[in-house]
């Protein structure tokens, strides 16, 4: 297949900029997977949708303030400009291990192995944090070794930025830190939200158990391999990269027990979607045990779902590998009509926006 044949149109005034005003009122889509058949409703009628019995899995990431903005070492510039000479903007994607990151800088052609990247706080004169860049790889990526210092975590907390996607043509806002984050979130690593879980509120999560759902999380922190383009023709070129995620002992169990049982798993978005299926693929028909590692699965049209029957996703970009999932799960033409209603019935789309549930 092409990365073309998930095309589709979308008016630029239907891509939220900001997330609905009281979490948890966004409108949801369902899609029947087996008859094609779709229809209206709201996200907080999802307790009434489910059926006691069935097992919703969470991805409890937190995403850091992972945008931050920074100077080569030794070039002059005027930080009191709001756009100052020589800015760059560094976005962590993943944690290496000890004091190394990889990032994605822009503009990042003269930002080479060797130097130095200078991380200023307005309310302090020198740099509060420094970077040794380490490697250079494609379209912009770059190994950053930070200094040591004592509190890394709370520099970070304290200088970046929310990492809002690139079509938010807005700054991020104090409140994008709470609205930019799941209500459940645990672990912190991603550099995005796995966007699905921003429709759920505390009380939502209290009537779906009281429904008699029972609710587990897996950990996959999102990188490159949710939200860096697709730059291929064909999917059989595409190869995404490696995102580190945690099946946890409880969850395992559960996943194991209502597989057992025939219950529905319903993944609450594609990073979910995405671990549970590479944790089958792990086990080779084998019961799951918890344990941690990387994955860099692609799910295209022609996967076989081992774990997963049920999804909650948001709207994706065109010709995206989201896009790509969703199809595999529910089919390439049933998406795209249904987005094409989604459309014409002016859904919000992308990661404030609205959702579906493919049932």
């Amino acid at each position: 297949m092409r990365v073309k044949d998930f095309h589709f149109d979308l008016p630029e005034e239907l891509i939220a900029q900001s997330p609905p005003a009281v979490r948890g009122s966004s409108r949801m889509l369902e899609i029947n997977r087996r008859t094609g058949e779709f229809r209206d409703n709201f996200f907080s009628n999802l307790p009434e949708v489910l059926d006691s019995g069935d097992l919703l899995v969470l991805n409890d990431s937190r995403v850091i303030p992972a945008r931050l903005y920074a100077t080569r070492a030794g070039l002059r510039t005027q930080r009191s400009s709001p756009h100052p000479t020589g800015r760059l903007e560094v976005l962590l994607t993943q944690h290496l291990g000890g004091d190394d990151w990889s990032a994605l800088v822009r503009p990042s052609r003269k930002v080479q192995p060797g130097e130095r990247l200078l991380f200023h706080d307005s309310d302090e004169a020198g740099p509060v944090l420094e970077a040794e860049v380490l490697a250079a790889g494609e379209f912009g990526e770059r190994t950053l070794r930070f200094a040591q210092i004592a509190d890394f975590q709370g520099v970070l907390e304290r200088i970046g930025h929310m990492p809002l996607p690139p079509y938010i043509h807005r700054e991020d806002k104090p409140e994008d830190r709470e609205r930019y984050q799941t209500v459940y979130s645990q672990e912190a690593g991603s550099a995005a939200a796995p966007t699905a879980g921003l429709h759920f509120t505390p009380e939502i999560l209290t009537r779906i158990r009281e429904k008699g759902v029972q609710i587990e999380t897996v950990t996959l922190h999102v990188g490159l391999g949710t939200f860096q383009p697709v730059r291929a023709d064909s999917l059989a070129e595409i190869h995404l990269h490696e995102e580190r995620y945690t099946l946890p002992a409880a969850t395992a169990e559960a996943l194991n027990a209502a597989l057992g049982a025939g219950r529905r798993v319903i993944a609450a978005g594609t990073t979910t979607t995405r671990t549970l299926e590479h944790c089958a693929q792990v086990a080779d028909g084998r019961p799951l045990v918890a344990h941690s590692g990387e994955t860099e699965i692609f799910i295209a049209p022609g996967h076989r779902f081992r774990v997963v029957s049920g999804l909650l996703t948001n709207f994706h970009l065109p010709q995206s590998t989201l896009l790509m999932l969703v199809s595999a799960f529910a089919g390439r033409e049933a998406v795209l009509a249904a987005y094409a209603h989604a459309v014409r019935e002016k859904y919000r789309f992308f990661s404030y926006g609205d959702c579906m549930l493919l049932l």
